[in-house]
C-alpha cells in the first residue's frame, strides 16, 4: 500500500547500491522529536501526580493509574505496532501515531475528571506504540550500515538530556502555573512537538511500497491485553475496596488468560500462521529467565520512583520543582554507567550482578539516610545514595537486551526484541500497581516516612529476586548484541530514560 501524494519517494534499502536518501538526517530529527515526546510523557506524571489529584480529585489509585494506564497500553500496543508498519507503511503509521499521540496529549491537558485523564493516557500509550517502532525501521532503511552507528548514536545524548531535564522541566511547569494551566502544561507542551513530528513525517520521511502480505494476530493481541488488564486492575483497585474476593478471582483469571495466550500462539505457529510471539522462545532458559528478570527489575524501578516522588512531595513537602531536582544524581549515575558499560562488555553477566549489588547499596543507603535524618532530610543529604543507586541501575540495564538476546536464534531476534520491550513496559505498569499499593496500604496506619521505608524494603526484596534471576542468563552476550542494548537499539536507549525520577 502506498502513501498518498507526497514530495518524498521510497528510500533505497540500507546498503543498496544507490544514492543515499537525501533527507535522511532531517528525518532523524523528526524521529527524535517523536522519541522525546514519548519519553517526556513517561517521565512527567509521577512528579505532577499530587497536583493533578488536588485539582481534579480521585482516590489514591488515580495516582497509580496515571502511569500504569500509559505503560500498560504501550506494552500491549508494541506487540502489534511494528507489524502495522510492515503492512501499511512506516511513514503512514508514524504519522497516524504522531497525530493520535498529540490529540491524546491535548485530551490530557483538557481533562476535568480522573477517568477522562486516564482514558487519554491510554490513548497516548496505544498511539505511541504505533508511532515509536516505525522510527527504528525507517532508520534502518535510510541509513547505510556505515552511517547507522552515527545515527543511532544521536539517541544517547538526546535521550540523556531529556532524562536529566525532563523531571526538572515538569516540576518547573507545575510550580510556574503558566497562564493558569498548572499541571496541564506538562501535556500541552507535547502539542508543538507532535505537530513537528506529524508535518515533518509527511514531508521528510520516505514513502514505502506495499508491505508483505501478513495478517495481524488480533486474537493473540486481545488475549494479551485482557490478561494484562485482569492482573493490573485488581492490584490497583483491590486495596481501595479492602481486597474483596473478586480481586483475587480476577488475578487468577488473568494468569489463566496468559496461559491461554501461550497455547494459542503455539497453535497458530503450528498452523503455519505468524504468531505475535515465537513460541520457541519460551523453551530457552536464557530468554524465559530474561523475561522474568526484566519484569521484576522494571517493576522495582518504576515503583521506586513513583513512591519516592510521592514521599518527597507529600511527606517532605518539597515543591514539584525541588522533587524533580532531587532525582538528578540518579540520572547522572545512570548516564555514567551507560558510558562505562562499553568498556565492561567482556565481563558479561558479572556486570549485571555487580550493578545489582551497587543498586542495593544505594537503596539501603537511602533507607539509612531517610531514617537517620527524618523529616528534615535535604536533597544534598540524599545525593550519595541516589547517585550510587542510579549507577547500579545503569550497570544492570546497559547489557540487559544483549544478554537476553544471546540465548535466541537469529530468526527469533525480531520477535524476542519486541517481546522484551513489551515486558519492560508491563513491568513499569506493575511497578505503579504493586509498589504503589504497598506504599498506600502502609499509609493507612502509619506516616509517610514509614510508608516509604516499607516500600524500600519491598524494593530490596525484588532486587534480590533479580540477582538470582541473572544466573539464568548466558555468561556473555553475542558480540553483535552486546553493549547498551544493540539487539534493540531503540528499546534499550528508551530504557535509559523511562524509569527516572519523574
Amino acid at each position: 500500500m502506498t502513501d498518498a501524494v507526497g514530495p518524498i519517494t521510497v528510500a533505497p534499502p540500507s546498503g543498496a547500491a544507490a544514492e543515499p536518501y537525501r533527507w535522511r538526517w532531517v528525518a532523524l530529527f523528526v524521529i527524535l522529536a517523536a522519541e522525546v515526546m514519548d519519553l517526556l510523557d513517561s517521565l512527567v506524571t509521577n512528579i505532577a501526580a499530587p497536583a493533578i489529584r488536588a485539582d481534579i480529585g480521585g482516590g489514591e489509585s488515580t495516582i497509580q493509574w496515571l502511569g500504569a494506564s500509559y505503560t500498560l497500553a504501550m506494552a500491549i500496543g508494541l506487540i502489534t505496532g511494528g507489524r502495522l508498519g510492515d503492512i501499511f507503511g512506516r511513514r503512514r503509521m508514524f504519522m497516524i501515531g504522531a497525530a493520535g499521540f498529540t490529540l491524546g496529549s491535548l485530551a490530557c491537558g483538557l481533562a476535568q475528571e480522573p477517568w477522562q485523564l486516564v482514558a487519554a493516557r491510554v490513548l497516548q500509550g496505544l498511539l505511541g506504540a504505533v508511532m515509536l517502532p516505525q522510527g527504528l525501521g525507517i532508520m534502518k532503511e535510510i541509513f547505510s550500515p556505515k552511517e547507522q552507528g552515527a545515527a543511532f548514536g544521536m539517541f544517547g545524548p538526546v535521550m540523556g538530556l531529556s532524562t536529566v531535564g525532563g523531571p526538572i522541566l515538569a516540576g518547573w511547569l507545575v510550580d510556574a502555573d503558566l497562564a493558569g494551566t498548572g499541571w496541564r502544561m506538562i501535556f500541552l507542551i507535547n502539542i508543538p512537538l507532535g505537530l513537528f513530528a506529524f508535518v515533518g513525517g509527511r514531508v521528510f520521511l520516505p514513502a514505502q511500497a506495499q508491505g508483505p502480505t501478513v495478517r495481524l494476530d488480533l486474537v493473540g493481541a486481545l488475549l494479551a491485553a485482557v490478561g494484562a488488564a485482569m492482573v493490573i486492575y485488581p492490584l490497583v483497585q483491590g486495596r481501595e475496596q479492602d481486597w474483596p474476593l473478586w480481586a483475587f478471582a480476577l488475578l487468577a483469571v488473568g494468569v489463566a488468560v496468559f496461559g491461554l495466550f501461550g497455547w494459542y500462539e503455539a497453535r497458530r505457529k503450528a498452523a503455519g500462521a505468524d504468531p505475535l510471539v515465537e513460541p520457541s522462545l519460551f523453551a530457552k532458559r536464557g530468554f524465559s529467565g530474561g523475561m522474568a528478570l526484566g519484569l521484576v527489575f522494571f517493576t522495582a524501578m518504576t515503583g521506586f520512583w513513583l513512591t519516592f516522588s510521592l514521599y518527597t512531595q507529600l511527606g517532605l513537602h518539597y515543591s514539584a520543582f525541588k522533587s524533580g531536582l532531587t532525582g538528578i544524581p540518579s540520572s547522572i549515575g545512570m548516564v555514567i554507567a551507560f558510558v562505562a558499560s562499553q568498556a565492561l562488555q567482556k565481563y558479561g553477566r558479572k556486570v549485571m550482578h555487580a550493578g545489582l549489588v551497587v543498586m542495593l547499596a544505594g537503596v539501603l543507603g537511602l533507607m539509612y539516610t531517610l531514617h537517620s535524618q527524618g523529616a528534615g532530610v535535604t536533597p544534598w543529604q540524599m545525593v550519595p545514595a541516589l547517585a550510587v543507586s542510579g549507577l547500579g541501575m545503569g550497570l544492570v540495564m546497559a547489557p540487559f537486551f544483549g544478554m537476553v538476546l544471546a540465548s535466541v536464534d537469529a530468526h527469533e531476534t525480531g520477535s524476542a526484541s519486541g517481546t522484551l520491550t513489551s515486558v519492560q513496559q508491563l513491568g513499569a505498569a506493575l511497578g505503579s500497581a504493586i509498589l504503589g499499593t504497598v506504599f498506600f496500604e502502609r499509609l493507612k496506619t502509619a506516616d509517610f516516612a514509614a510508608a516509604e521505608q516499607v516500600t524500600l524494603w519491598a524494593e530490596v526484596g525484588l532486587l534480590v529476586v533479580v540477582f538470582a534471576a541473572i544466573f539464568l542468563l548466558p555468561m556473555h552476550g553475542r558480540p553483535e548484541h552486546e553493549g547498551a542494548g544493540e539487539g534493540d537499539p531503540e528499546a534499550a536507549l528508551r530504557t535509559e530514560g523511562e524509569h527516572q525520577p519523574a
